[in-house]
């Protein structure tokens, strides 16, 4: 058989990322090196205006070589560090991929900087070293350049010479999840060519738009045929020998082979609790997944100077939102609960009083939904803020919470939910989170189908959680508060 020719171009998620962090730096600094020019001609410019002096004489004085450069304060060669924080919402392959998103995420990295820097300009003692034009400048043309390096990535990520052509094995309940799933995607991140499957009742069949193609004794014709690049394995259960040694004989050829969850956890960024196998949690979290003591110990580290800062702003914060809760809705101004933490132990939480008193008045505990009508006026406002979550400051520094982590639920929630949901109380394996990956990635969770994927969100971050994976989480949730968009 000849060779399979496939597209050269087969990034995966990881790689991607840095692609666009790497092109987004690379930006940012010719945005530098233009706002500092810039900068260097409005000097010229209004020393020529203002002191009525020539423009030869201008460039005599002030020329633009080292000592000028010099003079431009260190922290400015520092921006394009603060830029790619700022694009941080962008850099999730999904995202990038799409233009809109795209459009909008540079906007509001340049709105947010700029007003963070009037703010420090106008609070600062020293303003003769911080200047207003380069700024100005380096945000026009770091934006400017990121669009333009933002829309070459999209148009060579959907064009589909370039793409995967992925080939799904198996047309059961694991392979719809997918195409499920792609079918949602906009844009799709490759190209679905259809399903292999040995069962003769679904030959021929096809599900939204993807035919059954044959059986897998006609997988590398199937492959060569329609120039496959990536099998994806999404078979629950057991696979037939001859299935397998197929799947083999494409990988010696070339092909990239995943299993389904694997597949699942790159597009959505979640872990398939309905289609991984009873010893999951065993291979996942004992076998394969190796926490260093190292991560542990800044992960504390950070938990403590967020903790510190934290508990700081919230006694700045206490009398304002307690004197609006008063007025809004009487008494008290905190509420407690005992949740549920690392290992299942209880401990209390404390957080800023957002419903009716008589919330619960029948003793039932029940979820918040959007647009509850228990919520008070100025609840709302600390919902979409989140500032009613800063007293659990105070437990991050005891050791209860974490800064990011799953979300602390009631005992009677954990104990009704491990019964309807597989792998439920493995989120117990760490701690809480004031924040995590679930809250930044999904709203309100009213029904067990909801809370089964929040609980997705759960598993991946401790899969997969790191001291970076943490701080762009913070990052993330710190966005989430001034747009006002929290839960």
């Amino acid at each position: 058989m000849a060779d399979i020719i496939r597209p050269s171009l087969r990034l995966r998620p990881n790689e991607q990322r840095s692609i666009l962090i790497l092109g987004d730096l690379l930006c940012s600094s010719l945005a530098v090196f233009g706002a500092v020019y810039t900068w260097y001609r409005w000097i010229l410019f209004s020393r020529v205006t203002q002191e009525g002096i020539t423009m030869a004489r201008a460039l005599r004085e002030l020329q633009w070589d080292g000592n000028f450069i010099a003079r431009v304060p260190g922290w400015f060669y520092l921006l394009p560090l603060a830029w790619l924080l700022l694009m941080i919402d962008l850099y999730d392959p999904h995202k990038a991929a799409n233009w809109k998103q795209t459009w909008r995420g540079i906007a509001v990295a340049a709105i947010f900087g700029l007003v963070g820097y009037s703010v420090i300009f106008t609070v600062s003692q020293e303003q003769n070293g911080l200047p207003r034009v380069g700024v100005g400048a380096f945000l026009v043309i770091a934006s400017v350049l990121t669009l333009s390096w933002r829309g070459a990535y999209i148009r060579i990520y959907t064009s589909s010479g370039l793409m995967r052509r992925v080939l799904l094995v198996g047309a059961g309940k694991a392979g719809h999840t997918l195409v499920d799933i792609y079918c949602g995607l906009n844009p799709p991140p490759f190209v679905v060519v259809g399903f292999i499957d040995d069962d003769p009742r679904k030959r021929g069949k096809v599900y939204r738009g993807f035919p059954v193609i044959g059986p897998s004794e006609k997988m590398l014709d199937i492959v060569e045929y329609y120039r496959v690049s990536d099998i994806v394995v999404a078979i629950n259960g057991e696979i037939k020998g001859s299935t397998f040694q197929t799947i083999l004989d494409a990988q010696e050829r070339g092909l990239e082979v995943t299993r389904m969850p694997i597949l699942y956890e790159e597009l959505t960024g979640r872990v398939p609790v309905h289609h991984l196998e009873s010893d999951w949690v065993i291979r996942s979290f004992v076998d394969q997944i190796r926490i260093s003591g190292l991560y542990e110990l800044f992960k504390r580290l950070m938990d403590i100077l967020g903790g510190l800062a934290g508990s700081l702003a919230f006694v700045i914060i206490l009398p304002f939102i307690a004197l609006a809760t008063m007025i809004d809705s009487g008494m008290p101004i905190f509420y407690a609960q005992p949740r549920l933490g690392k290992g299942g132990q209880v401990f209390k939480i404390y957080k800023f009083r957002t419903m009716k008193q008589d919330a619960e008045a029948d003793g039932e505990a029940r979820l918040a939904a959007e647009n509850d009508p228990r919520v008070t006026r100025v609840g709302n406002f600390l919902r979409k803020t989140r500032l009613d979550e800063f007293p659990q400051f105070v437990s991050v520094l005891r050791g209860e919470m974490s800064l990011v982590g799953p979300r602390a639920e009631r005992p009677e929630l954990v104990a009704a939910y491990q019964k309807q949901i597989p792998f439920y109380r493995a989120r117990l394996l760490v701690k809480p989170g004031l924040t995590g990956w679930a809250q930044i990635n999904y709203g309100y969770f009213a029904s067990i189908t909801e809370m089964a994927v929040k609980l997705e969100y759960d598993l991946y971050y401790i899969k997969h959680r790191t001291l970076g994976m943490d701080f762009s989480i913070v990052l993330r949730t710190i966005g989430t508060m001034l747009r006002r968009s929290g839960r």
